[in-house]
């Protein structure tokens, strides 16, 4: 992974095509949409992705980024796409699911055992399949999983210490089937909201708390209403790179391996830079956001959870369950 970003970075012929280029105008104008801030985990990706889609492309294709749901809001972004309206969007991987239910795999609590597993799917046989299945069954390509960091749980009522302390809380859940049946398992009341709600819920109490990658716990300034801190890593938040079949049909052939090849290195590029991340957003929501944190057992959660993958599994059929076995078989 590391090898491929440094040939494409130190290579000079790149650099000067760049320099030959920049005063060109662009051919093409890609407009890529996200949901959170400029400065958020979306657009700390988009900001990669623009620099290396332009550098690899000769400033043939320009890539502006609309932050905010400026193009469209997540929930509605992928259906944007399909009727391509929508160039680009990063989307959550649980707000794919009513588009493509397949994509629930990645949503299961505790599927994946650890980061090493993560990465040997997204980036092997399972995540190639994925990939060439969403595109044939939805139109939309999926250009990069990106990084892929744990769900943090937040609430505003009390510190969880064990699962029975989940019992009755009001709980965000996006509106997706398997993220709603694991807070019922974990004995909360889940209730199912729009991203683009979500923090006006929060805020004013409708809801008592939720669950975000805990980069946009900090982002949103969740913290500043929302006291308590759990760490439960039940679900992985993935921030996948979307794009629409009309957008990637404007390309030429060459045009379009660039822009894959940007996103492909955009994605190993960030994934990099969160690796440790995590961690040092605890820290600061501790130190500076004035949270207090708690570190519950997972046993219980875990054992919850497992209920919740039979399940799921029993309910969408075979081809849902063949993936979830390649998805096991990826942690030997």
């Amino acid at each position: 992974m590391n090898s491929k970003l440094v040939k494409y970075l130190v290579a000079p012929v790149v650099a000067l095509g760049i320099s030959a280029s920049t005063a060109m105008a662009a051919d093409i104008t890609m407009n890529l949409g996200f949901g959170a801030p400029e400065d958020s985990l979306y657009g700390r990706f988009g900001k990669i992705f623009k620099e290396k889609a332009e550098e690899y492309t000769g400033g043939s294709v320009e890539v502006k980024l609309r932050c905010c749901n400026q193009i469209s809001s997540e929930d509605e972004g992928f259906k944007a796409m399909q009727l391509g309206t929508v160039d680009g969007f990063f989307i959550t991987a649980n707000n794919v699911s009513p588009h493509w239910p397949l994509m629930d795999v990645t949503v299961l609590p505790y599927v994946f055992q650890n980061d090493e597993h993560l990465e040997r799917v997204v980036d092997g046989p399972v995540g190639d399949f994925m990939k060439e299945r969403l595109q044939s069954d939805t139109s939309v390509h999926l250009l990069s999983f990106g990084p892929a960091l744990y769900r943090d749980f937040y609430n505003s009522v009390r510190p969880i210490n064990t699962m029975a302390d989940m019992e009755g809380l009001k709980i965000r859940v996006p509106k997706n089937e398997v993220m709603l049946a694991t807070f019922e398992a974990f004995g909360a009341n889940p209730v199912p909201l729009a991203w683009s709600e979500t923090p006006t819920a929060l805020q004013t109490g409708t809801v008592d708390g939720g669950d975000n990658g805990t980069s946009f716990i900090k982002d949103m300034k969740f913290f500043e209403f929302e006291p308590h801190l759990v760490i439960l890593e039940h679900f992985v938040a993935m921030a996948p790179l979307f794009a629409s079949d009309a957008f990637m049909k404007r390309l030429s052939d060459e045009q379009r391996e660039q822009i894959q090849r940007a996103a492909t290195d955009a994605g190993a590029a960030m994934r990099e830079q969160v690796a440790t991340e995590t961690s040092d957003v605890r820290k600061w929501l501790v130190e500076e956001g004035g949270m207090k944190m708690t570190t519950p057992d997972k046993a219980d959660f875990i054992a919850a959870a497992q209920t919740v993958q039979q399940d799921f599994a029993e309910k969408r059929g075979d081809e849902f369950v063949d993936l979830v076995n390649k998805i096991q078989a990826a942690a030997q």
